[in-house]
């Protein structure tokens, strides 16, 4: 193995990080290339507004959509093509970051419009196409980031580490991530799921010493964070507390660096968040989003409960996968020896989890209605990854076989109600435990091959909008 420059190890690609490559790969044509909803139009508008109009206007793209079809209902159009924001201009509840992280994709596509003959309007099928395939592969940059966190965190020849592959495919195929990488990817939560994973992975590198250098990478990503979801800034908690542990045992000089390298974090968070605060001057007229999102938020996290228990997109009930990896995250130090301060980044990741329960309780919308299982939690993809990694590696044999068939059936009820999902084989607004057991496991296994071939050749037939009037749409948090 190779020394990294910074005396560690550098990490290996192993042949299981390769086996998920080639299945990536060969998965690309189940992603599917559409607008559907009304927030994946307003992070797709930001983009294309910006490319074709330079400028920061929604309401051609908002009549496109709607004159095409794809959002034509009473909330839509009361929401977005009637309503203003105080700047005067059609509201976007969305942020900038996917708009920023989709661009190359979407010049490509652009370049593939004009080489085509399609047309160069922003909205053709090469635009989407660029934008759908971005996401699903910013989904598996999450995967792959979030293994070399864990080798990063337990050692490149650790049980943690070695557990990494087996503990990205589990989270891959046993959480929403799935379905926002190939269902609808021109969602926010597969890109989010990449930006947290380079911010952990970044703050696992830095936290030994807490450079300068390292705490400017920091503020950037953070940054980045913060404007591809602004639920996802209070990920910051995690490394705040971490570096508070460490400060009550530093010396001085280490100190002394450290406060240069938050002033150095706080800048570059600064410069990098500059182009969500142009944007949210020039649509709301002040620095922050619209009022209207703050009405929708209690700060008191009255449904913090709910939205993991809830069969209303409790995140525990539709995705068991991750009330298990979450546990497991207790086991991180057992497994992570080679780690410093392992029960203060334990109790970090744990704090990380915390916030979000918090932030998502805080949301009147907290239901998601109509939404695939709680994707709010999707940005929780890496700490699912070491979760699940630190549980295969706790274990013994035998109890690494019950792990691995606990995944199986995880993934599988994951699989399972995302056809019913997407098959209309269930009410979208609740999840009946019992109900979805018995499809799952009783009559899928009859119906999935003409399920899959529906999905591989008459995909339209799935996700048809509901006919007749729909509520207004929720801000997309």
């Amino acid at each position: 193995m190779r020394v990294a420059p910074d005396g560690g190890r550098s990490p290996r690609v192993t042949r299981g990080t390769l086996a998920l490559a080639a299945l990536f790969l060969l998965s690309l044509p189940a992603v599917t290339a559409r607008i559907y909803a009304s927030d994946e139009v307003q992070y797709f508008s930001y983009l294309r507004s910006l490319w074709f109009d330079r400028d920061l206007s929604f309401e051609n793209e908002y009549q496109h959509f709607y004159d095409a079809g794809i959002t034509r209902n009473p909330g839509f159009h009361e929401t977005f093509l009637e309503r203003t924001t105080e700047a005067g201009k059609r509201i976007n509840f969305a942020t900038i970051g996917c708009a920023l992280m989709w661009a190359p994709f979407y010049a490509a596509g652009d370049v593939a419009a004009r080489l085509t003959g399609a047309p160069v309007d922003g909205y053709s099928r090469p635009y989407v196409t660029s934008v759908a395939y971005a996401s699903a592969l910013y989904g598996f940059l999450a995967l792959l980031v979030s293994i070399a966190a864990l080798k990063r965190a337990g050692g490149g020849e650790s049980a943690l580490a070695a557990m990494g592959p087996a503990a990205a495919l589990a989270v891959w195929l046993g959480t929403p991530l799935l379905f926002y990488m190939y269902v609808a990817p021109p969602m926010s939560h597969a890109t989010s799921a990449f930006a947290v994973a380079v911010f952990v992975y970044a703050w696992i590198r830095v936290r030994d010493r807490w450079t300068p250098g390292g705490l400017a990478v920091l503020g950037a990503l953070a940054a980045l964070m913060a404007m591809v979801r602004e639920q996802d800034a209070f990920f910051v908690v995690g490394p705040a507390l971490d570096f508070a542990a460490w400060w009550l045992r530093a010396d001085g000089a280490s100190r002394r660096r450290a406060l240069r390298g938050l002033a150095a974090a706080a800048g570059t968070f600064a410069v990098c968040y500059l182009p969500q605060a142009l944007a949210y001057e020039s649509l709301n007229g002040h620095l922050g989003p619209t009022r209207l999102v703050a009405r929708k938020m209690t700060w008191t996290a009255p449904h913090a409960a709910e939205v993991l228990f809830s069969g209303r997109h409790g995140f525990f009930l539709w995705t068991p996968l991750a009330a298990a990896a979450i546990v497991a995250l207790l086991l991180v130090p057992a497994t992570a020896r080679g780690l410093a301060r392992r029960t203060a980044f334990t109790a970090a990741l744990l704090a990380m989890v915390a916030f979000q329960v918090y932030v998502a309780g805080s949301v009147e919308s907290w239901t998601v209605a109509g939404a695939f299982g709680q994707r709010r939690f999707i940005g929780l993809t890496v700490l699912l990854v070491i979760g699940v990694a630190a549980g295969l590696a706790a274990a013994g044999r035998w109890g690494r076989r019950a792990w691995t068939a606990a995944l199986v059936l995880a993934v599988w009820w994951n699989l399972g109600v995302m056809v019913q999902f997407g098959a209309g084989l269930m009410n979208r607004q609740r999840l009946e435990p019992a109900r979805v057991a018995h499809t799952s496991f009783i009559v899928l296994p009859r119906e999935l091959p003409r399920l899959a071939w529906r999905y591989a050749f008459d995909r339209r037939s799935f996700y048809q909008p509901s006919p007749g009037p729909a509520a207004a749409a929720p801000p997309p948090r």
